[in-house]
């Protein structure tokens, strides 16, 4: 009786310690949308909604090493709709650095390396706007920067909506 009461007990605190998050590391996904607003390049500006519809699905796995700084690894697959044809256009893998900055506020650094031959960074700044119990809406601004392919440098801001949980 008393070997199951202690067997009982330390399976307990070994579950208790192994699926509740209350130390770091801390590991979060997310899941959202993401548009680009214009790219911005040597030639002509580009803006989305105009004679094409751009939108990528970004998801993400977050690990907070403290409670300030994060290692995230983001997948953004993108479809692209022009003239009637719509077709998946391009896929991100998007590995960075998270940093809190309190109040909600997140700074990532990220590298970014897409199918369509270009390469580059993107600083992100996002805010919590909702925080659930075991969930968090949240806003972002991904400012990204590519290069490569022969193709001139851009600059795209963007605009990104999704849940973390």
């Amino acid at each position: 009786m008393k070997f199951r009461l202690l067997f009982s007990a330390l399976v307990l605190c070994i579950s208790v310690t192994v699926f509740s998050q209350t130390t770091n590391p801390k590991i979060y996904f997310s899941t959202g949308i993401v548009h680009q607003i214009v790219a911005i390049s040597s030639d002509a500006p580009s803006y989305n909604f105009s004679s094409y519809y751009q939108i990528g699905f970004p998801t993400c796995v977050n690990v907070w090493k403290t409670s300030t700084v994060g290692f995230s690894m983001q997948f953004i697959p993108t479809i692209r709709s022009e003239k009637g044809i719509s077709k998946m256009s391009n896929f991100l893998f998007h590995p960075g650095i998270m940093l809190a900055l309190g109040k909600g506020y997140t700074f990532i650094g990220r590298t970014a390396f897409e199918t369509s031959g270009r390469y580059g960074i993107t600083p992100i700044f996002s805010k919590t706007i909702i925080k659930g119990k075991y969930s968090n809406v949240y806003v972002a601004t991904p400012l990204p920067l590519r290069f490569g392919n022969d193709k001139p440098f851009s600059f795209s801001p963007s605009f990104e909506f999704g849940i973390t949980f």
